[in-house]
C-alpha cells in the first residue's frame, strides 16, 4: 500500500484534476471527502476509500479513472479493504439500494446485476462514504440543496442507525442550517 501522497499523485496522473466536478475538479472533491471522513473519525481504510471512491465511476458520476477489471491496481494503492469499499460504492445502484438500505442491508450491484449483503462494518463504511460524498457535493453545488435537500434529509435520517453520531450530526448541520 502506498502513502496518501502516493495515492494523490496517482490520482493526478489519472487526470482527476482535469475532470470537472462541483467545487472545481474531481481531484479536489476526492481530497475533500477523504479529509472530511478523517475529521469525522472514520478509519484509515474509509479515508483511503474516500480519496479514491470514484475511480470505477459511480451511479451518480459515470466516468471511471480505472477499468474495474483492473481492481488489483487500486488494491495495491490503498489496500484490499479500502478497494472493496470503493468497488461497493461504485457498484451501488442507488435507486434500487438507498431507500431500503437500513432495512435490508443489501446493495444492488449495478455492474453485475446482483444483490450483495455487506457485513455490518462494510455497511457502516458505505453509509459514511455515501453521506460525506453527498454533503460535499451539496456544499459545492448551490442548487443541489434546493433540488435534493429534502430527499437527502429523509434518506440520511433513515440511515442514522447505521452511521456514527458524528456523521449524522454533520449531515444535519449541512442539510438543516
Amino acid at each position: 500500500m502506498r502513502t496518501d501522497e502516493g495515492v494523490r499523485l496517482w490520482l493526478r496522473q489519472q487526470g482527476a484534476e482535469q475532470i470537472a466536478h462541483p467545487g472545481g475538479n474531481l481531484y479536489a472533491h476526492l481530497c475533500r471527502v477523504s479529509e472530511r471522513l478523517a475529521v469525522l473519525g472514520c478509519g484509515g481504510d474509509v479515508q483511503a476509500a474516500g480519496l479514491t471512491h470514484a475511480v470505477y465511476g459511480t451511479d451518480g458520476f459515470d466516468l471511471a479513472l480505472v477499468d474495474r477489471a483492473d481492481r488489483a491496481v487500486l488494491r495495491d494503492l490503498v489496500g484490499a479493504d479500502a478497494e472493496e469499499l470503493v468497488y461497493l460504492y461504485g457498484a451501488c445502484d442507488r435507486e434500487r439500494t438507498w431507500r431500503d438500505l437500513a432495512k435490508t442491508g443489501q446493495v444492488f450491484d449495478r455492474f453485475v446485476g446482483q444483490v450483495t449483503t455487506p457485513d455490518a462494518a462494510q455497511l457502516r463504511s458505505l453509509v459514511h462514504l455515501s453521506i460525506v460524498n453527498e454533503l460535499d457535493v451539496i456544499e459545492h453545488d448551490p442548487g443541489m440543496s434546493d433540488r435534493h435537500g429534502a430527499y437527502f434529509q429523509e434518506l440520511f435520517d433513515s440511515w442514522a442507525p447505521l452511521a456514527s453520531e458524528q456523521v449524522i450530526r454533520d449531515a444535519q448541520r449541512v442539510l438543516r442550517p
